[in-house]
């Protein structure tokens, strides 16, 4: 499956809805998400696994990418 996260650049800041991004994860579950990127430097505010329909639509953003590729 894959699960887009959204997150903030750092740990120390509030976090402001300007200035969240997003990455792709390919995992099982969401707990396995959060384990992938436990050694991240950024806040991680959601993680929303994805619909094959709505992966579809991500794959169009030239910058689709999955996380560690």
């Amino acid at each position: 499956m894959i699960f887009k996260v959204y997150y903030q650049a750092t740990k120390t800041e509030t976090p402001v809805r300007e200035k969240t991004k997003s990455i792709y994860v390919e995992a099982n579950d969401v707990p396995e998400v959060r384990v992938i990127l436990k050694d991240q430097p950024f806040h991680i505010e959601l993680v929303e696994e994805l619909s094959d329909a709505h992966l579809q639509y991500e794959k169009q953003n030239e910058n689709f990418q999955l996380w560690g590729q």
